[in-house]
């Protein structure tokens, strides 16, 4: 049975990951900062939860103490782990970068990229310590790996995980610890909604796969890795998203994910529970910066 952690885990992809560990058996971990999406999670796998096999931490990524907090007692709990999916996002800054405040490029920044590597060194320090290796998996996105594709803060932030799994798979293999990044499309989640100005459609037709991406096409792939079946694999970034990467540049422009058309200036705290702050219009037209 694998013991794991995983952030961001009561919704999204997080949420599809959790639920699939625990159908083949595993204990799982899950930290996320929405207090009302953890409890609605624990209760509807009541079964898992009673029997231990379901354990939710309220903890805030970007902040070590409660990072190394959750995963401490995690570890306790469950007599040890096996590995860590860092999964927890913000959409993040959104605007032309003349306009983009400085305290929203941090925020983006501390929980993309600093809320990655804390899962990663506290995790670590566990499975070094127990001495049977374990798996790592981060969880980046297609516009961490192609221009144009999302918010400039997330993009710059999500292609600096990518980069974290390559350098930190080989600092941790001589401890057989697998480091691996997936890299998401366009998936449906309640960050990524099809709706709106976004319908399913655009998703499906932005993509060379006919179907828009789901959550559970994401948890299939993160449990690869995180298999003990597949340690031998590590430093690798994956892309999952229909061939979209496959299209080449300017997929902002085509998917609607780059901001620079919204035409304001804000952040998106994704399901955290904040509502996104739009702090004002964007002082250049789209196009224009």
């Amino acid at each position: 049975m694998r013991r794991f952690v995983v952030t961001g885990g009561a919704s999204g992809i997080g949420r599809a990951t959790v639920l699939a560990m625990i159908d083949r058996g595993w204990s799982v971990g899950v930290i996320d900062l929405n207090e009302h999406a953890l409890a609605a999670l624990a209760e509807e796998r009541a079964e898992a939860t009673a029997e231990g096999r379901l354990v939710t931490s309220r903890a805030d990524v970007s902040a070590e103490p409660e990072m190394q907090d959750a995963v401490e007692s995690f570890a306790g709990g469950f007599g040890g782990l096996d590995g860590i999916v860092n999964n927890a996002g913000v959409g993040g800054a959104f605007g032309p970068v003349v306009d983009l405040r400085v305290e929203d490029w941090d925020a983006t920044f501390a929980v993309l990229t600093r809320g990655v590597f804390l899962g990663i060194k506290h995790t670590a320090r566990i499975l070094i310590r127990q001495g049977g290796g374990g798996s790592i998996v981060n969880v980046g996105s297609a516009a961490g790996m192609v221009g144009d594709a999302g918010p400039q803060a997330y993009s710059a932030a999500k292609a600096a995980v990518v980069h974290m799994g390559r350098v930190f798979a080989a600092e941790l293999a001589p401890h057989r610890i697998s480091v691996n990044t997936v890299n998401p499309g366009l998936i449906e989640t309640p960050l990524n909604p099809t709706s709106g100005s976004r319908p399913e459609s655009m998703f499906a037709t932005a993509q060379p796969w006919p179907e828009v991406g789901r959550p559970e096409h994401l948890a299939q792939a993160i449990l690869f890795f995180a298999s003990e079946e597949t340690g031998f694999i590590t430093g690798e970034a994956l892309c999952i998203d229909g061939g979209l990467t496959s299209v080449g540049a300017r997929l902002g422009t085509v998917t609607g994910t780059n901001s620079l058309g919204f035409g304001v200036v804000g952040m998106n705290h994704g399901t955290t529970g904040r509502k996104p702050e739009v702090h004002g219009e964007a002082s250049a037209p789209p196009g224009e910066v």
